[in-house]
């Protein structure tokens, strides 16, 4: 496991021990070879449902999440964090090991889970809160409240059968945050909501978080786990690999999903007649000297490329360009830009052309074609590969624009 400490920790300090402990949790599932859908088949096949493949959603995972703490639990699809949160809410019981959780529990976890589609939204909002922990008085007092907070007044007598998706997601989020829970488990069906109500439910764990409420929130938003986590930890097939600072947490998520991604083909493309000179190789390097095709976005990296002399050269111009996916160059580099000499080389000689830069592009693929060319009045191309090597970005949030550059915002009153 990977223990990725923050320079400063943030987390809140429990004094009275965790609000949840998961002690050596692990969760399997039987799934049986062969499924009847009839009585015949069961008679004729009695003995073929006795085998089965064993699937180890979660495989033993232990960590203590103090009080007021906002702690996301971050993996991909399949990784087993959605068995995890309801291991937690009690949906599943775990396979070994134990959960402690101090304090009433709310989960939000599943769309639809708890609501009867038959019923409206005000028997619904009644029911649900009442078997979260609400009386019937208390929940009949925040019904006004709840439905405020969902938008959903014009549709209180309108059965749940008739609701949107987006709409049911709305009324259990604000069920989920009206009941005065000390442990809060939310899933990531919040992106099922609007932008807008999304932003209201961001502003509500801002709220939450400002209480001291314990939340558990499970997401592939990367931007949201460094936005309102204290703590996080990646999770990959079944197993935690990875535990600590939020955005360390995001740039690891980030790198393991994108590494499962194969590069799109690119089409290459040779230009020069490679008489005096050859590019024989292109790759990337990260800052650590470790040859790459995934970078998260910022950090600082080379492109480089391998040239093999043919015949003897003097100072030939040597330089690359980066190109976006859909070819729009975004980056060029070339010693005859700076008028530099680059040397004299004799034929059998191999050098490597090395450009280090601060990679604060926008998240994406991106493809690297060096040239070497002749030096003179006019550059003769020798060896010109196009999109010779591919680099996948990611990045853990979103500006809209090609770039992120470092920035200062000030603002006066005139």
């Amino acid at each position: 496991m990977i223990d990725a400490v923050p320079e400063k920790d943030s987390t809140p300090v429990a004094t009275a021990g965790p609000a949840v402990k998961v002690d050596a949790v692990s969760k399997t599932f039987r799934l049986p070879h062969q499924r009847y859908s009839t009585l015949k088949e069961r008679v004729l096949h009695p003995f073929a449902s006795r085998t089965f493949d064993e699937l180890k959603a979660v495989q033993d995972i232990s960590v203590e999440i103090a009080p007021g703490e906002f702690f996301g639990i971050v993996g991909r699809n399949g990784s087993g964090k959605s068995t995890l949160l309801k291991c937690l809410a009690g949906i599943y019981s775990v396979g070994t090991g134990s959960i402690t959780i101090e304090g009433r529990l709310s989960p939000f976890i599943e769309l639809g889970v708890g609501f009867n589609m038959d019923l409206t939204a005000r028997e619904n909002v009644i029911i649900n809160a009442t078997m979260l922990g609400l009386s019937p008085k208390q929940a009949r007092s925040r019904f006004d409240e709840i439905i405020a907070f969902a938008g959903l007044e014009e549709f209180v007598d309108l059965k749940l059968k008739n609701y949107s998706s987006g709409m049911a997601v709305r009324l259990a989020f604000s069920i989920a945050i009206e009941v005065d829970a000390d442990v809060l488990l939310v899933d990531e069906v919040l992106a099922v909501g609007d932008a807008a109500f999304q932003h209201k439910c961001y502003q509500e764990f801002e709220r939450l978080k400002a209480e001291g409420k314990t939340i558990i929130f499970v997401t592939h938003d990367m931007s949201a786990v460094e936005r309102f986590c204290h703590r996080a930890m990646l999770i990959e097939k079944g197993k935690m690999v990875a535990l600590g600072a939020p955005r360390e947490i995001a740039r690891a998520y980030n790198q393991l999903n994108f590494a499962g991604i194969v590069h799109d083909d690119v089409q290459e493309g040779r230009h020069g007649d490679q008489k005096s000179a050859r590019i024989t190789r292109t790759w990337f390097e990260n800052s650590g000297w470790e040859r790459v095709d995934t970078l998260s976005q910022g950090e600082f990296c080379f492109g480089l490329f391998e040239v093999e002399f043919l015949e003897d050269m003097q100072d030939p111009i040597v330089g690359w360009a980066l190109h976006t996916q859909s070819g729009q160059t975004v980056m060029a580099a070339s010693s005859q830009f700076e008028r530099a000499a680059t040397g004299s080389f004799k034929a059998g000689e191999t050098v490597v052309v090395k450009i280090g830069f601060s990679f604060r592009f926008t998240a994406g693929q991106y493809s690297l074609s060096p040239v070497i060319a002749r030096n003179g009045n006019a550059a003769d191309v020798v060896d010109e590969r196009e999109h010779a090597a591919t680099l996948l970005v990611s990045a853990t949030r979103s500006t809209g624009g090609l770039v992120d550059l470092d920035q200062v915002m000030e603002i006066k009153r005139a």
